[in-house]
């Protein structure tokens, strides 16, 4: 939380981008960026389309990682845990609180799954807001959720020169306590 709120105030690009990293059962991996929406002592929070690819192979395989990634502050944070889903209410109330415009793509986008060309997606959106029009919010879909990734393991970087970068890992152990190692760079 603190290294977080550092990337807020040092007003770095996109602080809540995040590498999330998921692997099918069989070890083939795939990564890509999502946006951190909520951290607290439970873990990190995101949301996606549950018939994306991501969704899929956290169905499958639920043991994720994620990486932040601070330029400007020469810091990195490496998180690996297991991920599982929230609760439908939870997903609904975090849904409902984005932009109009965003509830509508969620709506539209056939997340990960091969389209023609981009004017069913435009068509869709357009027969999406003529339908919603009146409305503030609209209903979450059941293919549209959040997901918790609970920690096992973080290493904190910090970089520095020659270098001889800072590596703290955190492992979590059995009674719920950390055990912190300091890794060579």
């Amino acid at each position: 939380e603190s290294w977080f709120k550092d990337a807020l105030q040092a007003n770095e690009q996109e602080p809540n981008a995040m590498t999330l990293a998921t692997a099918t059962p069989d070890g083939k991996p795939s990564a890509r960026i999502v946006l951190l929406k909520g951290l607290d002592p439970g873990g990190f929070v995101f949301y996606t389309n549950y018939n994306s690819r991501k969704a899929t192979e956290l169905d499958a395989n639920a043991h994720a990682a994620l990486v932040f990634l601070w330029m400007g502050l020469h810091r990195q944070v490496r998180v690996e845990g297991v991920v599982e889903k929230l609760l439908p209410e939870a997903s609904t109330q975090y849904f409902q609180s984005r932009p109009k415009g965003s509830q509508i793509g969620a709506w539209a986008s056939p997340q990960s799954q091969v389209i023609g060309d981009r004017s069913m997606l435009e068509a869709s959106v357009a027969a999406l807001e003529k339908e919603y029009a009146e409305a503030e919010q609209l209903p979450r879909p059941d293919y549209w959720g959040g997901y918790l990734l609970k920690p096992n393991c973080m290493e904190f970087w910090q970089g520095r020169t020659s270098r001889l970068h800072d590596r703290l890992q955190y492992l979590l152990q059995s009674d719920g306590s950390w055990k912190i190692q300091i890794l060579a760079p």
